[in-house]
């Protein structure tokens, strides 16, 4: 099944994220929804609790509306396998957290984001775990941008 890339989610703060099998990238960005900061990477373990508690604590200290799911496309913009794996994600995160979940196109985001941090002074290992944060903002800032220009709400959104 494959959503739609674009998708509202009620008005307030968002967080992006960059999902990995290991690594989950997180940005946030502030309630006007102007600009986007990455916040952290959060390391799972598989452990199904352990990452709902950490999903759920970050939804309220961050008094989130909804999240905005990285959703890796090929570069014809068809789905991938991943993108399945994405989209499962995203449905559990929503189940987890009671939270509208978004998708954005990702393509090309953890490319930027290493580029980014290129001619930062970090080592070789802070910037791939870095990297994952960056890259859920660029998530996060290409959804708030596709939303201002009206490139929102698909049939099916998750408006309030």
């Amino acid at each position: 099944m494959s959503l739609p890339i674009s998708q509202s989610v009620p008005v307030g703060r968002v967080a992006g994220i960059d999902y990995g099998r290991r690594r989950i990238g997180v940005a946030v960005c502030d309630a006007e929804r102007i600009i986007a900061s990455p916040l952290s990477v959060h390391q799972t373990t598989g452990d199904h609790a352990a990452d709902a508690l950490f999903f759920q604590q970050l939804a309220a200290a961050e008094e989130l509306a909804g999240f905005v799911v990285g959703l890796p496309l090929h570069a014809d913009g068809s789905t991938s396998e991943m993108a399945d794996e994405v989209e499962r994600f995203g449905r559990w995160l929503g189940r987890a957290t009671g939270l509208p979940v978004a998708y954005q196109d990702e393509r090309y985001t953890s490319r930027e984001a290493a580029g980014m941090l290129a001619g930062v002074g970090l080592s070789r290992a802070r910037k791939k775990a870095r990297s994952d944060a960056v890259a859920a903002q660029l998530v996060l800032q290409a959804w708030i941008e596709a939303q201002a220009a009206g490139g929102g709400a698909a049939p099916g959104a998750l408006d309030a």
